[in-house]
């Protein structure tokens, strides 16, 4: 009356199951130099955590009796496990069987993982090796038929994004879908030389007449600087570690609050080179990851995105434990000004943030919009107004610390105007709807043709206006609310941090990322 047969054939497809593509392409897989499906999964997730959901999917083949003879498994390893002892659900592609191209069960088990992160309220971890559910041109054959493109599921994709964190790891070749998962996500790494993301791969854009290697077409070189792409890794398993990083400062879902860590960095804690980290030149650079990294808790800045947009940083942070957003400019890339790359950053960053309901630090040293024909035929304009109106859609608390410059539109879409904010600025900051140098000619033409000596003129007129623009003056009128010391800065931030933490409502924001 036992099922202990039943039992012993379980175990058998168990067995096979995790033969993955066989011997040959499993060893081809790691002289290539990549981890296996399991090893990924083995080495991101706490030790013996994973529990796995259709370990035994696949194409089985029976002899005449009807009794198994051998097994492919599905090329999608699908289950739950804790990182850092936190759950987690996880999808990992299996290159070694089928190049991970569309297989038994393929797609309901990526439907189905997706639900579960959606239901569960878990994040969501992708590792990504192949078309990631996509299909191949031998499908044909064996199905003998054609399909119109219909991607099933995708809805849950998208809702995932409103709901709860979504990274997504490219460990290989990934394209179509596989690439599509990729990019719809909150936090995406590719490693270095062994991970490669396009829409089709070389063998089908040869027959466009571009001849290209996997990297010269779609390496992390491309990807990370234009934005398909957050991060790039050196190895697997530090796209691993910088999962992990990522994950710990957001909640499991949007129907939690982000958790407050011991902090053992003094609140207090003054830097007194602060006071001299902005020159007195305005034509002069400083670098804006040491003064973040001055203000926020030592070690805990995690920058995301970092090799495009380069005019803004954006990243996580903590501030007493708390953790929060931040948004910084970088006077090394254009002055600071904002790119069109540079407003797509700050969209998609400033979306997340909402989505998690993270409160926002921005220390600010916005020149303006970049300006130019380079400018103009990337409707930088365009991509300003849609980065603009995000700033003001959002709800979540928001510090804006104005370092230095503020000017034009770029510059009032610091923050939500609208809305109360907290604002500091510190006594570099400079601000206008123009540069003074850059407005002179056109403000005075009349007086500066009347005179004698124009460019005699034009100094003393930029004399006269530089004295009238010290912030001071503005604090008068209480068009701005403070100037503080910047060796101060950290203490009002952590009081900020500890202001905000109540002020968070967890729930589904009115809108959602925009990948």
């Amino acid at each position: 009356m036992s099922w202990e047969k039943e039992i012993e054939e379980l175990k058998l497809r168990q067995k096979l199951a995790k033969k993955m593509g066989g011997e040959e392409k499993v060893a081809r897989h790691v002289n290539a130099g990549k981890l296996t499906v399991r090893d990924r999964i083995d080495k991101l997730l706490d030790p013996d955590s994973f529990e796995e959901v259709g370990s035994i999917t696949g194409k089985v083949e029976y002899n005449e009796n009807g009794e198994l003879v051998d097994m492919q498994p599905a090329n999608l390893i699908t289950g739950r496990g804790r990182l850092d002892g936190k759950r987690v659900v996880v999808a990992g592609d299996d290159f070694t069987v089928r190049g991970g191209a569309n297989d038994a069960g393929i797609r309901e088990k990526l439907n189905h993982i997706e639900a579960m992160a959606n239901t569960l309220q878990l994040p969501l971890v992708r590792l990504v090796d192949g078309t990631g559910g996509g299909g191949s041109v031998k499908t044909i054959e064996t199905e003998g038929r054609t399909y119109v493109p219909a991607v099933i599921g995708w809805e849950v994709v998208v809702d995932n994004l409103s709901k709860v964190p979504v990274v997504a790891l490219a460990l290989g070749s990934t394209a179509g879908l596989g690439a599509a998962r990729v990019a719809a996500s909150h936090y995406s790494v590719m490693v270095k030389e062994t991970s490669q993301m396009f829409v089709a791969g070389p063998p089908v854009v040869a027959r466009t007449g571009e001849n290209l290697t996997k990297n010269e077409l779609g390496g992390s070189d491309i990807h990370t600087r234009n934005g398909a792409v957050d991060d790039e890794a050196k190895s697997e398993e530090e796209a691993f570690e910088k999962t992990r990083k990522f994950l710990s400062y957001l909640p499991p879902s949007v129907y939690e609050l982000a958790e407050r860590t011991e902090s053992k960095d003094d609140p207090e804690r003054r830097d007194d080179w602060l006071i001299e980290a902005i020159p007195r030149d305005p034509r002069k650079v400083y670098k804006i990851r040491k003064i973040i990294e001055s203000v926020v808790d030592s070690g805990s800045f995690f920058e995301i995105g970092k090799k495009w947009g380069r005019s803004i940083v954006t990243g996580f942070a903590r501030l007493d434990g708390h953790s929060v957003a931040v948004i910084g400019s970088d006077p090394y890339h254009y002055g600071g000004a904002w790119t069109a790359d540079a407003c797509q950053k700050v969209i998609r960053f400033v979306d997340m943030c909402e989505t998690f309901h993270m409160p926002v630090v921005h220390l600010v040293d916005i020149p303006g919009f970049l300006v130019g024909r380079q400018a103009e035929d990337q409707a930088t304009i365009r991509h300003g107004v849609r980065a603009m109106t995000a700033i003001f859609q959002a709800t979540m608390p928001w510090c804006a610390i104005i370092l230095r410059k503020t000017y034009g539109v770029a510059g009032a879409a610091h923050m939500n105007s609208g809305r109360f904010n907290f604002r500091y600025a510190w006594p570099s900051g400079d601000w206008g709807s123009l540069p003074i140098a850059g407005g002179l000619e056109a403000a005075y033409k009349a007086e500066l043709e009347a005179s004698e000596d124009p460019e005699k003129k034009l100094a003393e007129i930029e004399e006269r206006l530089n004295r009238l623009r010290s912030p001071f003056r503005t604090a008068e009128r209480f068009m701005i609310e403070e100037i503080i010391d910047p060796r101060d800065t950290r203490k009002l931030l952590c009081d900020f941090a500890e202001m905000a933490a109540p002020l968070r409502k967890t729930g589904i924001s009115k809108f959602g990322i925009r990948p």
